[in-house]
């Protein structure tokens, strides 16, 4: 395979080999499998007292995300097999499977479920997910309290995840160790512009968190085949939008193609640890 063509960066956005994103295909009904998921969960849940561990609970909540467009079943699946309660504080856990984000301290929060499950929707439709049928390795910058590690956990080999405020590191670990993840969960603790080259390539890359520019880092990172899922400022900079990169590979030649999907509202990317 030949060298990329060497680039200057921070890489902007217009900057990236662009190509039109691809028209949503229409909703998928439910299918068994997912029942079948919610069911098997049940068996294993222990009871909390506020009704949060029922399968059923997470069940409704995929449903309904189902019918706001989610459309991959294998993420669906994953959504309904990690109760989201465990992953926030106590006095907000009865809002865990509704469809906004909560605050986890340190000025962040943990994503919707609507935004999770599209932004790994996104991951499943690239060339080697697709041809593999899960996501491979997976380096996720931004760990946050460890919720959307433990979705992709579902659907990888292996996640590498980095988180650079040392309080969140702690808290997704003690989480994460809690539901037995740290087997297939490696979290680093620095910082996510830099991503993780001792690990590398990755299969799939995802952010939690957008900038003016995708690092040279995480696009030196990608492997053949794989695909970038981060949210990064909008032309002209008007907002964020989500925007895909697949590392494509045609006759030897190696390029890196974009696609620009729906406005989206992250926490800014930063660099340096705290």
């Amino acid at each position: 395979m030949s060298e990329l063509p060497k680039r200057r960066f921070p890489l902007p956005l217009d900057k990236l080999g662009s190509q039109p994103a691809r028209p949503a295909r229409e909703l998928l009904r439910p299918q068994r499998p997912l029942h079948q998921a919610a069911q098997d969960a049940a068996r294993l849940s222990a009871p909390s007292g506020l009704g949060l561990d029922s399968a059923g609970v997470r069940l409704r909540m995929v449903q309904r995300l189902q019918r706001e467009g989610l459309k991959d079943e294998r993420v669906l699946q994953a959504l309904a097999s990690v109760p989201r309660h465990e992953f926030v504080d106590s006095a907000l856990a009865i809002q865990a499977y509704e469809d906004t984000s909560l605050p986890i301290g340190h000025g962040q929060t943990i994503s919707k479920p609507s935004v999770v499950g599209r932004m790994i929707e996104l991951l499943m439709a690239g060339a080697t997910a697709r041809s593999a049928g899960q996501l491979g390795r997976v380096l996720e910058i931004g760990t946050g309290c460890g919720y959307q590690a433990a979705v992709l956990a579902a659907l990888s080999r292996q996640v590498v995840s980095i988180e650079r405020l040392r309080p969140l590191h702690d808290k997704a670990q003690g989480h994460l160790q809690g539901l037995g993840l740290l087997r297939q969960i490696r979290l680093i603790y620095g910082d996510g512009r830099l991503g993780h080259a001792g690990a590398g390539p990755y299969d799939a890359i995802i952010a939690a968190a957008g900038g003016e520019d995708l690092p040279e880092p995480w696009l030196a990172q990608l492997a053949p085949g794989g695909r970038l899922v981060a949210p990064m400022q909008a032309p002209g900079g008007r907002g964020q939008v989500l925007v895909v990169v697949d590392h494509v590979v045609e006759a030897g030649a190696s390029r890196l193609v974009r696609t620009v999907h729906e406005p989206v509202l992250f926490v800014p990317l930063k660099s340096g640890v705290m």
